[in-house]
């Protein structure tokens, strides 16, 4: 009778214990709910003119860099504006001049980032900025591989670009507007990565983007224990697909991919908050359901869906090759 007891005793223990994980795993849950729902739709923006007067824009006369560069302007931010085409430069410089009426002033510094040695880039760099209150840098500059393929496939002259525009050119360029912010005790650092380098397991055929990018994502987490004693607010937006184009194929706007100019209004109000963060609601969403899917299969479906993109690319290839034989 006592034995009877005791167990039954323990059964209820058991119960009670299992009950008061599951309750507390569901509050946890909850509150995780809540805090991305304020976060995506109610959180405000921080005032970005309180890092300084001026932001410096990589990769900006182009997709998410170009819709960045308007964004800031519209919040009465002037803007440095860096490229590698001074054509392209100067039209964008006339674009946000005329659509915001001369309230903010446009400078641009001519650089190919894939060209230049990292201490050139920072040279330049440090030379455009100088005498500018640089409150705000955005290292949009990107580059991919012309279409997915194997490592050994990949140019040499496109592998050294590659490593160059995604890594070298977002280190020195962050170098040579560091001191700036330190001497002001303030600035907001924000690398553009990618969802390639850590929402999916692997990212086969984009081996080299993926794992630049990944490098962002680190040298964020990084430099941001680094310098936030000195008031500087660094961060690696990691946004998945985006209609601009670099992405292939995913270059017209949909439910989960956004325009550049939907995307960068995301992306104005995160900054300053956390260290890692995917700005655009719909792909947190996305990102969410892609983490409860086994890595095997998920392994499985981009090697497939990437070879078959491959494969394409080649047989146009050699068609028009073929074709601009016989004419």
């Amino acid at each position: 009778m006592i034995f009877s007891r005791s167990a039954m005793e323990f059964q209820d223990f058991i119960l009670i214990a299992a009950c008061s994980l599951g309750f507390i795993s569901l509050c946890k849950t909850f509150i995780r709910f809540v805090k991305w729902v304020w976060v995506s739709f109610f959180r405000p923006a921080k005032n970005l003119n309180e890092y300084g007067s001026w932001a410096l824009v990589t990769g900006s006369t182009d997709g998410i860099g170009k819709a960045l560069a308007f964004e800031l302007a519209s919040k009465g931010i002037n803007l440095d504006l860096v490229g590698r085409s001074s054509s392209k430069l100067e039209a964008t410089s006339n674009e946000i001049q005329e659509k915001f009426a001369g309230k903010v002033d446009v400078k641009g510094i001519v650089i190919d980032l894939a060209k230049f040695s990292g201490e050139e880039i920072s040279n330049m760099v440090e030379e455009g900025i100088k005498g500018l209150d640089v409150g705000i840098l955005i290292n949009n500059a990107g580059m991919g591989s012309p279409y997915p393929m194997f490592l050994h496939e990949v140019e040499s002259e496109v592998l050294e670009s590659l490593m160059r525009v995604n890594m070298d050119a977002a280190t020195w360029v962050t170098r040579a507007v560091l001191p700036g912010m330190l001497q002001k005790k303030k600035g907001a650092i924000v690398n553009i990565g990618s969802g390639s380098s850590m929402a999916v397991p692997a990212f086969p055929l984009g081996t080299v983007y993926a794992s630049t990018k990944a490098y962002l994502a680190m040298f964020s987490r990084c430099i941001s224990l680094e310098y936030q004693q000195h008031g500087i607010d660094v961060q690696c937006q990691v946004p998945l697909y985006v209609a601009t184009k670099m992405i292939r194929g995913f270059n017209t706007a949909s439910l989960f991919t956004p325009s550049p100019e939907m995307y960068s209004k995301a992306s104005i109000q995160c900054i300053g908050y956390e260290h890692i963060c995917t700005p655009y609601w719909l792909h947190s969403v996305q990102w969410f359901l892609i983490q409860r899917l086994p890595d095997a299969l998920l392994n499985w479906y981009l090697f497939q869906f990437f070879l078959k993109i491959s494969k394409r690319r080649m047989e146009s290839y050699y068609k028009y090759d073929v074709s601009s034989v016989n004419h």
